[in-house]
């Protein structure tokens, strides 16, 4: 009996709706969009906490040939296309009252601070899991031991929507249950046919 019910965050909760300021950006930098993207995302060490999430900006910043203290600027062009659910978190909270609600993301150590008084959507969770506080990243298979065994369930209790496939093999390898997000009309269908007794918020 499927009673805890985990998202994660970029491409599902949070996502680049509008491509062209990144590629704006990146363009203007004499790069692709991967390669702007892969810039931005590809440090381990951001993802994992071995450096904090200023030390990597900055250090983006200087790779690109930018001002170190130029961030708020670089940012409103490389984010300025990406757009927060509101339906899908409205959704999520619609759930609390049957199941547990989760959030599993890997992100930088600033995410936490941003989900409480930026976004201000951590209301919607009962647990948040960031990979830069736990030292833990998925889709290593740790990471799914670490979220089972702090919240204290069996794999079978659980499911899991998350935007990348290797993330969502590495659960069901765990024993979750696994929704590959792809949009949030087919995501949301699929979970419906996992879950017993479903909310009246699953079918619309």
């Amino acid at each position: 009996m499927i009673n805890t019910i985990i998202f994660d965050m970029g491409g599902v909760l949070l996502r680049t709706e509008d491509q062209e300021p990144r590629a704006k950006l990146a363009r203007r930098l004499g790069m692709t969009y991967e390669e702007l993207e892969q810039r931005v995302y590809s440090s381990r060490d951001a993802m994992t906490g071995k450096i904090d999430a200023e030390t990597h900006k900055r250090s983006v910043l200087r790779s690109l040939g930018l001002p170190e203290d130029g961030m708020s600027d670089f940012g409103d062009e490389f984010w300025g296309g990406d757009r927060m659910d509101a339906e899908l978190l409205d959704f999520i909270r619609g759930l609390r009252s049957d199941y547990t609600t989760v959030l599993l993301s890997n992100a930088w150590d600033d995410l936490r601070a941003l989900l409480v008084k930026y976004w201000k959507i951590a209301d919607a969770f009962d647990h948040i899991f960031i990979s830069a506080e736990m030292g833990l990243a998925k889709p290593d298979p740790m990471i799914y031991r670490a979220v089972e065994e702090e919240l204290q369930k069996d794999p079978v209790e659980m499911i899991f929507v998350d935007d990348f496939i290797e993330n969502v093999e590495a659960a069901r390898e765990a024993g979750w249950q696994a929704v590959h997000f792809q949009s949030r009309e087919g995501a949301l269908a699929e979970l419906a046919e996992y879950l017993d007794n479903a909310p009246e918020t699953l079918s619309g």
